[in-house]
C-alpha cells in the first residue's frame, strides 16, 4: 500500500522530535537536584517570619479589644508569634540543609 508510512522516515522522525524536546526544556542553573534557589528560600523565611508576627499580632489585639485588656495579650501573642515564625524558619533551614547533605552524598559517590 502506498499510505503506509516508511519506517526509516518513522525513525528519523522520531530521533529529531527528541533532539527538539530536548533543547525545549530549560536548562536548570545551580546544583543537582536544587528545588529552590537561595532567593525564593530566603523569601519564604522572610515570609514565614511576618507572617508568624501578624497572626500573633492579630490573634492580641483582637483579644485585647473583647477583654479590654490592651497591651497584655498583644505584646504575648506578638512574641509568641515571633517564635512561630522563628521556629518556622528553623524548620525550613533544616529541611534545606538535609536536602543539601543528600546532594552532596549523591554527587561524592558520582565522583
Amino acid at each position: 500500500m502506498a499510505d503506509d508510512p516508511d519506517p526509516e522516515r518513522m525513525r528519523a522522525l522520531e530521533a529529531r522530535l527528541a533532539k527538539a524536546r530536548g533543547a525545549a526544556e530549560p536548562k536548570r542553573t545551580g546544583k543537582a537536584g536544587e528545588a529552590f534557589s537561595a532567593g525564593e528560600i530566603g523569601w519564604r523565611m522572610v515570609t514565614e517570619l511576618v507572617a508568624g508576627l501578624l497572626i500573633g499580632f492579630g490573634i492580641g489585639y483582637g483579644l485585647d479589644v473583647l477583654l479590654g485588656t490592651l497591651p497584655v495579650f498583644l505584646v504575648t501573642f506578638t512574641l509568641l508569634g515571633f517564635a512561630g515564625g522563628v521556629r518556622a524558619m528553623m524548620r525550613t533551614a533544616q529541611s534545606v540543609q538535609a536536602k543539601e547533605t543528600v546532594g552532596s552524598d549523591a554527587r561524592k559517590r558520582e565522583d
